[in-house]
């Protein structure tokens, strides 16, 4: 797996829309993997937003290495997967859920429509990247 940075249009076919999903360790150490909404910030990070009663909020604060991959649309052969660390966190709910609003935004055009449930952000340094299809490493 080549190390961060992405080449250029890699990184912009990652900071799309994308479908994806994000894998993560469970206690017994069993990985398990969920669909999820991403954003590529301006540092590089990805922020990934979950209902902070998620088991998996746990599982993520023990073990902060997680995985995603995102997939383009229109073409799911080619996706881009990254691998890194949860570098920060920080619960939404003192930020008005202004972090999931802008996954909102960025996946739907909407502001997110569950406004009672509090919710937990946290980003992902990216560390190393594959690519394939349009996004194929190395080519």
């Amino acid at each position: 797996m080549p190390r961060a940075p992405m080449p250029a249009h890699v990184a912009e076919l990652f900071a799309r829309p994308n479908p994806a999903v994000v894998a993560v360790l469970r206690p017994d150490g069993d990985p398990m993997s969920v669909a999820t909404w991403y954003l590529v910030e301006e540092d590089g990070t990805v922020l990934l937003n979950m209902d902070a009663e998620r088991a998996r909020v746990g599982w993520m604060r023990e073990h902060p290495r997680v995985a995603l991959t995102a997939v383009d649309e229109g073409n799911w052969y080619t996706h881009v997967s990254v691998r890194g660390e949860i570098v920060r966190w920080d619960d939404d709910v003192e930020t008005a859920l202004a972090d999931i609003d802008r996954l909102a935004r960025h996946y739907t055009g909407e502001r997110y429509a569950t406004r009672d449930r509090a919710r937990i952000s946290c980003w992902v340094r990216v560390d190393h990247w594959h690519g394939w299809g349009a996004a194929r490493s190395g080519g």
